[in-house]
């Protein structure tokens, strides 16, 4: 039976930054469904944004207070027990997708084919709070980056982005923690489908080798990723493997920022679409 690729957007993403490869998956025989989590969608516009009124936009309630990691995490199970009728599920996620898709191996293992880490988190030892915390892991460039935040989250009840801004440096800023290889086009058509609100709660689950370590596991490294930087995507796929030493991670590797597989999709394509041919052994693509 064919498979169906699930993807799980990371931060302030929505489906639609999956559009591109949606399109490359489907011109190679593959069926995929891009999710929006909840809250996401439409997560934050309003007039206000659109004018780029900061004051009013900046105090306006959000739609994705209140929303929990749990929430997200059981609307991908539904998701995901539906497609299985239907055949096999890969579970794909980009970035801080990465922890709805550890938490839904540890919950639903057996309706899982395969998980895929796209330069995406993957707790084994510690929270998210704990791998941040370590020097080796710090990302400059995504602090300069969060010069975009508006309004205060914990009166928000959500982290709140003006994707909109006309500041050179913003943009800069945004440039450098995004992208290695795009435009200045490029990064404002990627801005312009991403929600501005993002829930608080990333949840702080850890992969459970009795239930996500059952699950064959891929992780895409992203070598010039500015945002996750890869000795931490590094630390993720050497920790899982030493947690199940018998269902190591299938590496690769590709010389990208970290949304640059999602506007030129070709090569992460063809990954996603080799992890449903079977194997027999695993692949390091490690560079």
């Amino acid at each position: 039976m064919h498979p169906t690729f699930v993807l799980v957007p990371g931060s302030n993403a929505t489906s639609r930054c999956f559009s591109g490869l949606q399109r490359e998956l489907a011109l190679r025989g593959h069926r995929s469904l891009a999710i929006d989590l909840p809250g996401h969608g439409t997560a934050g516009f309003s007039t206000a944004y659109h004018t780029q009124d900061l004051a009013t936009f900046a105090e306006e309630p959000s739609p994705m207070a209140g929303i929990t990691h749990a929430d997200t995490v059981a609307h991908v199970t539904g998701v995901v027990r539906r497609a299985r009728e239907h055949g096999p599920v890969v579970l794909v996620g980009h970035s801080r997708g990465g922890f709805t898709v550890t938490s839904v191996a540890n919950a639903v293992p057996d309706l899982l084919a395969r998980t895929v880490y796209v330069s995406a988190w993957c707790c084994v030892t510690g929270t998210a709070a704990d791998y941040l915390a370590e020097p080796a892991f710090a990302s400059p460039a995504l602090t300069e980056a969060a010069a975009v935040q508006v309004g205060d989250p914990e009166r928000l009840g959500a982290m709140r982005m003006n994707w909109r801004t006309t500041d050179p440096a913003q943009l800069a800023a945004l440039k450098r923690a995004l992208l290695a290889e795009g435009s200045d086009a490029d990064l404002l058509a990627f801005l312009s489908a991403m929600d501005l609100d993002e829930s608080l709660d990333a949840g702080t689950d850890r992969a459970d080798a009795a239930a996500w370590g059952r699950v064959p596991h891929t992780y895409v490294r992203l070598t010039a990723d500015a945002s996750l930087p890869v000795a931490l995507q590094d630390r993720f796929i050497e920790e899982a493997d030493a947690l199940t030493p018998d269902n190591p991670f299938d590496v690769h590797s590709l010389p990208t920022g970290h949304i640059d597989p999602l506007i030129r999709p070709a090569r992460l394509a063809e990954i996603l679409a080799g992890t449903v041919i079977p194997r027999s052994s695993t692949l390091d693509a490690r560079s």
